[in-house]
């Protein structure tokens, strides 16, 4: 019998014990859950949060492999104790919760929503408020991984000139896509809605800076839940202040909570989220954890292995 320990904070392990006890069932595996301070020696498996208990991984010695609740492995991904292959969580529960929100908003800013949820005072305000269809409005997504790609193509589905922008030249239907520092530039020069789905790596630090947000064009509206890493946020603050940009809907930050006294919560163009668009969900996560332990177990690939070399 397996043992898999469950490293993330005892808070979620009523959730999780119940939705692992069922996924590993329904995938045959016979395994008991268990909770630190387990006997490290005796671990097969390590179910991993980086807000959980686990941060030095060097006494499990018998472990297969650490399964990382969040898609993001930023914080764990440089461990030194590290020596365990690391799987990033990319489950459809948190795909469909991306795309939503992606999308949700996207659809507020096309339709300008909140300039009539603000207009509300009996004055009838037609002429000049009129939006344009989707298939005239141009919509880039920065990032073409999973979660990146299912955004995309989901924008592209409702009749949006979608871009979608990565390191690496990527195919995707009814999307534009380009790579690369100079299609960096092509994608932000239309990007009248920009959204942000990157990881976070040295490359993207910053990636939106006084220089890119001075390509897009005048008005554009952001979207970031991507990582709060992204983005300078005096830059933003100054595009935003001269209405180089028109909006930036944020529901990642470099600090989270972010702290009371940030600028972005008085901010007029500011629409602050608390990092609700992509979590995970334990029903459908753990049915990817199932999977992969099946996957270790008869020595095939696993989901989303992360690549040491990239960082993600």
């Amino acid at each position: 019998m397996l043992t898999v320990l469950f490293a993330d904070r005892i808070e979620n392990w009523p959730a999780y014990e119940q939705a692992l006890t069922a996924a590993l069932a329904e995938a045959g595996i016979a395994a008991r859950l268990v909770l630190p301070p387990t006997e490290p020696a005796t671990v097969d498996y390590i179910v991993y949060s980086p807000r959980g208990p686990v941060q030095d991984f060097s006494a499990y010695t018998r472990a297969k492999a650490v399964l990382n609740l969040w898609a993001g492995v930023e914080r764990v991904v440089g461990n030194p104790t590290l020596t365990q292959p690391l799987c990033r969580m990319v489950d459809e529960g948190l795909e469909r919760g991306m795309v939503e929100w992606v999308t949700g908003h996207a659809l507020r800013a096309h339709l300008n929503i909140d300039f009539f949820l603000s207009h509300q005072d009996g004055v009838w305000r037609q002429e000049g408020n009129v939006p344009p269809l989707a298939r005239d409005r141009s919509v880039v997504v920065l990032g073409l991984g999973a979660l990146g790609g299912a955004c995309a193509e989901t924008l592209a589905g409702l009749g949006f000139q979608v871009t979608g922008w990565s390191r690496t030249q990527k195919t995707l239907p009814g999307v534009t896509c380009l790579s690369g520092a100079e299609g960096l530039r092509a994608a932000l020069s239309r990007a009248e809605i920009l959204v942000t789905v990157l990881p976070n790596t040295p490359e993207t630090t910053d990636l939106l800076n006084a220089d890119t947000l001075a390509l897009l064009p005048k008005g554009a509206v952001i979207l970031n839940p991507g990582r709060g890493n992204l983005i300078d946020d005096d830059a933003l603050l100054a595009a935003l202040d001269s209405r180089q940009v028109g909006h930036a809907t944020l529901d990642v930050f470099r600090v989270e909570p972010l702290p009371p006294e940030h600028p972005y919560w008085a901010h007029p163009k500011v629409t602050v989220t608390p990092h609700i668009a992509a979590e995970t969900r334990p029903a459908s996560a753990a049915r990817v954890i199932a999977e992969n332990i099946r996957r270790f177990e008869a020595g095939e690939t696993p989901l989303h292995l992360v690549d040491r070399s990239r960082g993600y």
